[in-house]
């Protein structure tokens, strides 16, 4: 059976796939990152990883996998196969192509940024399938974005289109690491909910999960923590609304999980905010946490449908 490896590298976890043409996964694995032993370590462990993917897929489907896919954290020159820089990871200009065609014996290898990515196979195959135009919007420790158009993913002149997490929403706000004050992220992510509702609970330990609870029990300080990254999350998406026109949202990432006790309202608050603009759909995802691997698996069989026969 024809298929192909998929790798997408977290920066505490790795999700492996042998994904078919259809997208079916046919085998799935996971690893630990082990990012405390350092960025040659990681890189040298993505390797190792893929090559037993590639060694299983043989053993298995008695065939080599035509191509791999592997979707990275951080900056990415997906063009050039270079996994740039990724603060988490503590590599930078990592020839991540190079490195794993060589040691998958010359297979064709993409390289995809990981919510890019995530956003692919959302689009094509999760919540967004058969929309023209969507946003891929994860809520996890920050906040990224996906612009999805045709079936493929923006990724900007320079590969930093749909960085929706650094729009500043409340100028003077909390600083962000990016070097501003008051980005969306630093209000409305899973984190800063976290960091909020542990204040206001009085609890350290505390997190995004536990605050979703208290409003559901009618918490009143829940209730205003909630509410307050939900504003700000609306600002940002309704400036993304402006910038896009697109016709699905589709948010992701650990608040998603709070199901409606987000998704009700934030339709209201974005809704509020419209005046001109369509009012896009706005879905939760579809896929879970398998939608980088899925879409490092949809980079590779593009790889394979654009290669030119020599």
């Amino acid at each position: 059976m024809k298929h192909v490896i998929a790798l997408d590298v977290g920066g505490t976890g790795m999700k492996a796939a042998l994904v078919a043409a259809d997208g079916t996964l046919l085998h799935e694995a996971r690893r630990a990152t082990g990012r405390e032993r350092g960025a040659e370590a990681v890189v040298e462990t993505i390797q190792d990883f893929a090559a037993e993917l590639l060694e299983l897929g043989r053993e298995r489907f008695h065939t080599t996998a035509s191509a791999a896919g592997v979707a990275v954290p951080g900056i990415v020159d997906a063009e050039n196969g270079i996994a740039v820089y990724a603060a988490n990871l503590g590599w930078r200009d990592v020839p991540m192509r190079e490195l794993l065609g060589r040691r998958l014996g010359g297979i064709p290898v993409a390289l995809g940024h990981d919510v890019r990515t995530g956003g692919l196979a959302e689009g094509r195959i999760g919540a967004g399938r058969g929309a023209d135009r969507f946003l891929f919007v994860p809520l996890g420790t920050g906040i990224a974005g996906a612009i999805g158009i045709a079936g493929r993913i923006e990724a900007g002149a320079h590969g930093y289109a749909g960085e929706i997490g650094h729009i500043v929403v409340r100028p003077g706000g909390p600083a962000c690491g990016c070097g501003q004050h008051g980005c969306l992220e630093t209000l409305a992510s899973a984190s800063a909910v976290s960091r909020a509702w542990a204040a206001a609970s009085g609890d350290p330990e505390a997190d995004a999960a536990d605050c979703a609870k208290a409003v559901e029990s009618g918490d009143e300080r829940a209730r205003e923590v909630w509410l307050a990254a939900i504003g700000a999350l609306a600002d940002g998406l309704v400036t993304a609304i402006t910038l896009l026109d697109p016709s699905t949202l589709i948010i992701g990432g650990g608040l998603a999980e709070a199901g409606e006790t987000l998704f009700t309202p934030l339709r209201t608050a974005v809704e509020e905010r419209v005046t001109f603009q369509r009012l896009p759909h706005i879905v939760p995802a579809a896929l879970g946490d398998t939608a980088g691997c899925l879409g490092a698996g949809l980079l590779a069989w593009d790889l394979l449908a654009t290669e030119v026969p020599a």
